[in-house]
């Protein structure tokens, strides 16, 4: 194999790809990249056997090839030789050999023949999907999936596609967030999976707006395609929650609020909340909201903002950190705040969709 291409062509999609490398390496081929070279392309490939990501790039190529070399290693050197270099790539006597003006290095290798098998998609069900949808459901919602969970099915986040709609479901036991797009498709049947958390991580990192997802689903995996980038993914099998059956209809209680003002308050009072727990009070009576805090340190923080609120009081605490990430995902200037009491869960939305809802557990302070 021997190759020659400017450092721009070859350090962005190492940097697409890198996320896929197994850091724990339990075989060493999984700490590499894959580099197969071919028909004036050099494809990219790493994976650490539950998520593959494969980014391909133009190259000026001699002689075709395929070789894993140490994947941080390659993007680092790559990475610190001049903006306008001119790399060359070549194999030989079982050495990958990196060249760029007076700048030279060697790489050690592991056959491509070691390295795993991609899974076969071929056979599955197609849709395509404004990259600028499915980007805005991945990172309304993603921030609620559970880590490392015992429920496993929590580890991730659940996609259902219809002919009519996106929608996006994260939960971690404590919190939910739901998001969901209008899409035309030709499905005839809706389509339901939980993709691990990992390749949810990727897949807002590395998808454009500004591009189409093509989505090719099976019963094991899910392929995702944008641009140069392709993306393959184990799917989790389990039963996600029936996330209905969480969102509250009977809230009673309505609030409208300005979002930023309540975020600051909040990120104020929470300077002082209880660094494990985190837990802050919200007090709703006579037009006031009030908002206090303490800590094992016998330290106490208390904001007040001025509301719209005229029911009987209500008084609930929440997890501040919770309050804050479903705040700053909603993009409206104002948002919607439903409650029933201070036992039952509390809902926010913006004020003019119904396209995103955050659920928020009350918790005892």
């Amino acid at each position: 194999m021997k190759i020659t291409l400017k450092k721009e062509t070859i350090v962005t999609p190492l940097q697409q790809i890198i996320g896929a490398v197994e850091k724990r390496q339990t075989l060493p081929v999984l700490g590499n990249v894959l580099l197969s070279a071919h028909n004036e392309i050099l494809s990219m490939t790493a994976t650490d056997t539950e998520i593959e990501l494969q980014s391909r790039t133009q190259a000026t190529i001699e002689t075709e090839g395929s070789i894993t070399v140490p994947a941080r290693k390659l993007l680092d050197i790559c990475r610190a030789l001049p903006d306008e270099a001119t790399i060359k790539l070549e194999l030989s006597n079982n050495k990958l050999k990196i060249s760029s003006g007076r700048s030279k290095f060697v790489l050690s290798t592991l056959p491509a023949s070691d390295f795993p098998l991609s899974v076969d998609v071929n056979d599955g069900r197609d849709i395509e999907i404004p990259g600028h949808l499915l980007s805005d459901s991945v990172k309304r919602t993603q921030f609620s999936m559970a880590n490392q969970d015992v429920r496993f099915y929590l580890n991730g986040l659940l996609l259902e596609v219809t002919n009519t709609g996106l929608r996006c479901v994260a939960t971690d036991g404590h919190r939910l967030a739901f998001s969901s797009s209008p899409i035309e498709s030709t499905l005839d049947e809706p389509i339901r999976v939980i993709i691990p958390r990992k390749s949810v991580l990727e897949l807002s990192r590395l998808i454009n707006a500004d591009d189409d997802v093509s989505l090719r689903f099976t019963q094991q995996h899910l392929k995702l395609h944008f641009h140069e980038v392709t993306l393959t993914t184990k799917l989790i099998d389990g039963r996600f929650p029936d996330y209905n059956r969480v969102i509250p209809v009977d809230c009673d209680k309505e609030l409208i609020l300005d979002k930023d003002a309540l975020i600051h308050a909040l990120s104020r009072a929470s300077i002082l909340s209880n660094e494990k727990y985190r837990g802050i009070r919200m007090r709703f009576e006579n037009n006031i909201l009030s908002i206090s805090t303490n800590n094992p340190d016998q330290e106490e923080a208390s904001e007040e903002l001025e509301i719209s609120y005229s029911a009987s009081p209500v008084e609930i605490g929440f997890n501040v950190i919770y309050l804050l990430e479903a705040l700053n995902r909603i993009e409206t200037e104002n948002v919607r705040l439903l409650l029933k009491d201070g036992n039952s869960s509390c809902l926010i939305m913006p004020v003019d969709s119904d396209e995103a809802k955050y659920v928020i557990m009350p918790m005892r302070l």
